[in-house]
């Protein structure tokens, strides 16, 4: 038996310019939304999402990361890599030790707003 999705689709042929002219003049531009797409595209990894939520408890090393999420540090310096390159993560060092952390608070808030999402009913 076959199940088919119904889509709701429109099936006026009048086209309302005045909607269209007014939400072009609002969308950012193409290279904004490649970028937002881009970071977007970070948050749909795991492993990231995990070392995500523990820097939002605490600075962390590599090393402590890793035992954390039962690890290698390979792999961990990996998707730090990946979350420093996108502005998520940000480091520091302290003698021999580098210590990453968020980058800024809207990190959190980004997350916080995917968490509230996805509990809605």
């Amino acid at each position: 038996m076959e199940t088919r999705t119904n889509i709701e689709s429109c099936s006026c042929s009048v086209i309302h310019e005045e909607v269209i002219s007014k939400v072009r003049d609002t969308m950012p531009d193409e290279e904004t939304l490649y970028d937002l797409a881009e970071l977007f595209k970070v948050f749909g990894d795991t492993t990231r999402i995990k070392i995500l939520c523990a820097l939002f408890e605490s600075e962390m090393c590599v090393c402590d990361i890793a035992a954390l999420l039962d690890m290698n540090q390979s792999a961990i310096s990996h998707q730090l890599r990946v979350l420093k390159q996108t502005r998520l993560v940000k480091h520091r060092k302290d003698g021999k030790v580098v210590y990453y952390s968020l980058d800024d608070e809207h990190i959190k808030q980004i997350f916080d707003q995917g968490l509230v999402h996805i509990k809605e009913k």
